[in-house]
């Protein structure tokens, strides 16, 4: 193939380049004072003539965004601009961008139907119970109503939440525990935490969506270990150790978010077992742990919350309005994490705490999620019976939770679906915004609680035939 002319397309490919360099700047690939590619190097990368690079360089240094040194190259130029997400790695089609779909969710008006979004209806939730919660918290005292919490959090909720993690091995005392705004923020406050730009950290591949998200952020270098029905494929994992030497690994071991899996007890000694030999951090995040009907393992109770650090929340099991989440984590690690907390959001909000801990206490949460689960799984029965109607393959036979995890038919692209299903008021969850190597084209999340109208099934079906 011949090398494109500079000049074809009046300075296209020039202006190309030229954009090239800007969204490595504005993604933090490239910081100021950092050495811009050599120009042979980046004519093979963007597939172009020296001449264009070379042009290109000059052009950006003529602007001021590049610094030439004479016998040593190009030179980024400060300062930075702002942070831009949605410029961080390859521009992908909207509809299998992580952020575009839980903006779709999160904006849907009242005629959008959403299949593919992350929590329950509001239907399903105890609405009576946070009503009654709501009127107690309304008599609460002044500073309740009023003042800021600890930095830890509510301590009698951090108490209570103790007792809970035990029923699952993980053995926290009150002081081992941090309540959070939610498990997103849990998250992000620990990669503040345990994180500097450029660290590599490990996740699931396919995983959450919003890791990717949460890592771009923090400028970490996220790297995918491809999931099995049983945890992370542990040969795949000790390789990525060896080659990449990241300082942490995110997953959900219960529960997996998108597919459903469930760690099994010689997946978790074997990662742990590796973990302690390459001094590797572990968050878990747990915050579907009461859709559970036999508890899974949890690495933070193989662990004993040594090197893993466990987060939950209520946001999926109680309410996404009433914010409240968990860190429970080593003893050694609370005074960095404390002082974190006060640099960044001060003091926590007393009140979502005290709504929490009224509907802990007084028995209606119990009951809430003992019927929940019951629903859950009626749901989960019926959207797999419509799926594979369809010729859409479950990932596991019969998951426990929310999510299904789908194979779509043959030749069949879940991007392309998704789009479809959009123009009829559908937001799907394509397997792509999950996946880091884009290795799930053919697969789709289902929100079992999500998927009861009819119209669902019915948009699929065209999307499908297009």
């Amino acid at each position: 193939m011949d090398t494109p002319d500079p000049n074809a397309g009046g300075g296209t490919l020039v202006e190309t380049v030229m954009a090239a360099i800007r969204q490595r700047m504005a993604a933090r690939i490239l910081t100021p004072g950092a050495r811009l590619p050599s120009i042979r190097a980046f004519a093979g990368t963007m597939q172009v003539s020296k001449s264009t690079v070379v042009e290109a360089y000059e052009r950006l240094a003529a602007e001021g965004t590049i610094r030439s040194r004479p016998g040593s190259g190009f030179f980024a130029a400060g300062p930075i601009a702002p942070l831009s997400l949605s410029e961080i790695g390859p521009r992908l089609d909207r509809a299998v961008d992580p952020l575009w779909v839980s903006r779709q969710s999160l904006e849907a008006g009242e005629e959008m139907l959403k299949p593919g979004c992350g929590w329950l209806p509001a239907s399903w939730m105890p609405q009576a119970a946070l009503r009654r919660s709501l009127r107690s918290a309304a008599r609460a005292d002044d500073a309740t109503l009023a003042d800021y919490g600890t930095p830890l959090g509510l301590p009698a909720l951090r108490q209570l939440l103790a007792r809970r993690l035990s029923a699952h091995g993980v053995e926290a005392s009150p002081d081992q525990i941090m309540l959070t705004e939610s498990g997103t923020q849990a998250i992000d406050l620990l990669c503040r935490f345990l994180l500097e730009p450029g660290d590599t950290v490990l996740v699931d591949d396919p995983c959450y969506f919003n890791f990717h998200a949460l890592l771009r952020a923090h400028r970490a270098k996220a790297v995918g270990v491809p999931m099995t029905p049983s945890g992370p494929d542990i040969d795949l994992f000790a390789q990525a150790l060896a080659e990449h030497r990241p300082r942490l690994y995110i997953t959900n071991s219960a529960l997996h978010n998108p597919t459903g899996a469930v760690l099994s007890p010689v997946v978790a000694h074997r990662l742990l077992k590796l973990a302690d030999q390459s001094d590797l951090a572990i968050i878990e995040d747990d915050i579907f742990a009461d859709f559970e009907h036999t508890p899974a393992p949890r690495l933070a109770a193989f662990d004993g919350l040594g090197r893993v650090i466990q987060i939950g929340s209520f946001s999926k099991t109680l309410s996404a309005s009433v914010r409240c989440g968990f860190v429970a984590a080593p003893r050694d690690r609370m005074e960095g994490l404390t002082d974190l907390k006060i640099a960044t959001t001060f003091g926590g909000g007393r009140l979502a705490s005290e709504l929490v801990l009224t509907l802990l206490k007084d028995g209606s949460y119990r009951k809430h999620v003992e019927q929940l689960r019951a629903r859950l799984a009626r749901a989960m029965a019926e959207t797999a019976g419509r799926l594979k109607a369809m010729d859409i393959v479950p990932w596991i036979d019969q998951p426990n939770g929310m999510f299904l995890w789908c194979r779509l038919p043959e030749n069949i692209d879940a991007a392309d679906v998704a789009r479809h299903a959009l123009a009829d008021n559908v937001v799907l969850a394509p397997g792509n915004a999950f996946s880091l190597s884009h290795t799930a084209g053919r697969f789709m999340r289902f929100n079992v609680a999500q998927c009861e109208d009819e119209r669902i099934f019915r948009v699929l079906e065209k999307a499908m035939a297009k």
